[in-house]
This record gives C-alpha cells, sequence and structure tokens, in this order.
C-alpha cells in the first residue's frame, strides 16, 4: 500500500542547510551521481536557496520505495530539480538512493524496482519553502593583509589574473581572512589531478569586501603545484574544469 507522509525524511524546517551542503549530500550518497552531467552541477554550484519535498512513496512487505523532489533557486532567477529515488532491494534491507535530472528518468527506475504498480503516486499538498541563506560572515584578521594580497597576486601564473586595478584597491585593505571552498569537483575529481580553491577575503577601509579565488592545482606539465587566481569563485572553478578536460 502507498503510504503518505506529512513530512519530508530529509530535510528539517528547524535546520536549514546550505545549497551546496544540500547538493554535496545528495550526490555522496547517490549510488548514479557520476552520470549527472556536469552541465547541471556546474549551475548547482551558484544555487541561492532549495527545498526538498517527499513526491511520492510505497511500502509492501518489507519493501519500500519514496521519491524525492530536489529543487534549487539559481543566481538567474529560474529553479532546477534533481529527483531521487530511494529504494531497497531486498525486504527490510538497507536503503539505496539513485538521482535523475527529469521525473521521466525516475519513472523508468521506478518501474525497474517490480513494487505492485496498483496503488498511484500521491503528491504532498505541503507549500513549497525555499530557503534563503545568507552569505556567512568572513573572519578577518588585521595581519599585515595589503602585504597578503600583493603576494597572492604575485604568485599567480595564470595570464587573466587581477591586474593592476585590483592590486592598487587591496593595496588599502586592513584586514583579510582565508578560508577553503568545497564543492562538487567535476572533471577535475575523476582525473588523479590535485585542485584546491581557497577565498581570500579582504575588508577594505570603508567597510567593503573584495575577494579573490586561488586555485591550487597540479595539472601542469612536470605536475608541479601552480597557482592561479581569479576574481569570481564561477571564474575559478570554470578554470579547474577547463585544466581538468585538458588533461583527461
Amino acid at each position: 500500500m502507498s503510504v503518505p507522509y506529512e513530512t519530508a525524511a530529509y530535510e528539517s524546517a528547524q535546520s536549514p542547510e546550505s545549497p551546496e551542503e544540500h547538493l554535496a549530500r545528495l550526490l555522496g550518497r547517490a549510488l548514479n551521481s557520476f552520470e549527472l552531467p556536469d552541465d547541471v552541477v556546474r549551475r548547482l554550484d551558484c544555487a541561492l536557496a532549495h527545498t526538498s519535498s517527499l513526491h511520492s512513496a510505497h511500502h509492501s512487505a518489507g519493501l519500500h520505495r519514496e521519491t524525492y523532489r530536489h529543487t534549487w533557486l539559481l543566481a538567474d532567477g529560474s529553479a532546477l530539480t534533481l529527483w531521487e529515488l530511494v529504494h531497497n532491494t531486498t525486504p527490510d534491507g538497507p536503503p539505496e538512493h539513485e538521482v535523475y535530472v527529469d521525473e521521466e528518468e525516475v519513472q523508468a527506475a521506478t518501474a525497474r524496482l517490480g513494487l505492485p504498480p496498483e496503488t498511484p503516486d500521491f503528491e504532498l499538498p505541503a507549500p513549497v519553502r525555499l530557503w534563503a541563506i545568507p552569505e556567512p560572515r568572513h573572519v578577518f584578521a588585521s595581519d599585515d593583509s595589503a602585504d597578503h594580497a600583493r603576494r597572492l597576486l604575485r604568485r599567480a601564473e595564470n595570464p587573466d589574473r587581477p591586474g593592476a586595478k585590483t592590486a592598487a584597491l587591496l593595496a588599502t585593505a586592513t584586514a583579510h581572512g582565508i578560508t577553503q571552498a568545497f564543492g562538487r569537483p567535476g572533471r577535475a575529481g575523476r582525473v588523479g589531478l590535485s585542485y584546491t580553491l581557497y577565498e581570500h577575503a579582504f575588508l577594505l577601509p570603508d567597510g567593503g569586501e573584495v575577494s579573490l579565488w586561488e586555485v591550487e592545482h597540479t595539472a601542469t606539465r612536470d605536475g608541479r603545484h601552480m597557482c592561479e587566481v581569479y576574481m569570481s569563485e564561477a571564474a575559478a572553478r570554470d578554470a579547474m574544469e577547463r585544466r581538468a578536460a585538458r588533461h583527461g
């Protein structure tokens, strides 16, 4: 029999997580996440908010199947949905997770499970809630920040690194902070290369903030470490993907 749920099993309205954390958790548990198109996941890297809901479920004789709908709000105002299928292959066995780009794919995967189809799936009447996640506050340290910016730009080897205007602006920085950025590595994670992405955030005298994005990698001819610096996270991740593609 199909069993209606009043709340989704994976999301708590009291403890929202960031869109990036939610995506990483979803892809980390899905057995087929490597099949997702790179351009789909690349678009989700810049998501502003997300929501999840239980779309349908079926429980029968120790076998179960649930379908979840995960939707992200993107920076351009559009929305992108991934469908998650959770099921067990033996009665009361551990759950397995699969993820698909469109509803037709998840319906085809559901049909292969062999669960009785007599009772149709149901739609939850719950309203859609998008969690708007505020940007995290940077933790700054006033430790010769202008010199840190100068040294960062000096070791950058990419031709399209930030230029003199940015260097002049950061020469006035009063504090800075460094954090490592995470997220699905795409091709960069599938060719055995080393890639690390850092955000260098600088505090300016007027209270404004400027961030530079540093990529450290070994996608070089001789395998040595190389540093590249970009003005945005998107540009840095695109550069990682292009280098990985050339090496792949």
